[in-house]
């Protein structure tokens, strides 16, 4: 088992940022930032979506004890329908960056592309969820906060499976959009069906 190393370069602040549910067609897009300690080592630490459900969920309380700084925000559906999915990941990865209760030097962003009027200087890292240990670690604390949230809204919403699925375009999910028609938390800018339909709010 290889362990990520903390941080880009050493002796500085670095945040490492991304993102879950840009693929998800109803909840928010939820983003987290994360400070670490130049010391910090964890084995278990990695890309969340390697990571059993149990695992991410043992491992967010270390996160959130161990780390410098952290902080989790979300951009809305209503904001995701307005300015595109894209944009929305970075607006959600501002707020928590913003959020962070000790300043950063540096940010690590998880992906090819980076856009925001804050002035840190950055480094984007393709699937550095898997790379670096900041990175790995807001992957992990965002994948659990929507998972969490996501299972609350199925008590309301029970049709579309996202106890299990998250929002995701599973068959269950589709099938309960086309049987039960959209709700107030399905993305409209989203091809909500292989063929799409115009579909009542229900």
């Amino acid at each position: 088992m290889v362990t990520l190393p903390p941080y880009l370069e050493a002796n500085r602040l670095e945040a490492g940022c991304d993102e879950v549910g840009r693929g998800c067609l109803a909840g928010p897009v939820v983003a987290a930032a994360v400070i670490l300690p130049q010391d910090f080592s964890n084995p278990w630490i990695n890309d969340s979506k390697k990571l059993r459900k149990s695992q991410r969920e043992e491992l967010v309380d270390e996160i959130k004890n161990s780390a410098i700084a952290w902080a989790i925000a979300e951009a809305t559906v209503e904001e995701i329908d307005q300015i595109n999915i894209l944009n929305a990941s970075f607006l959600a990865m501002k707020r928590a960056i913003q959020q962070l209760k000790v300043e950063p030097e540096h940010l690590l962003i998880d992906g090819n592309r980076w856009k925001s009027d804050l002035s840190y200087p950055y480094t984007c890292v393709i699937k550095g969820d898997g790379k670096f240990a900041s990175i790995a670690s807001a992957s992990i604390l965002a994948k659990v906060h929507r998972d969490n949230f996501m299972e609350s809204l199925a008590l309301e919403f029970p049709h579309y499976g996202w106890e299990t699925n998250a929002g995701y375009p599973t068959k269950i999910h589709r099938a309960g959009i086309e049987n039960f028609g959209k709700t107030i938390w399905h993305r409209t800018s989203f091809q909500l069906l292989p063929k799409q339909m115009m579909l009542d709010l229900k």
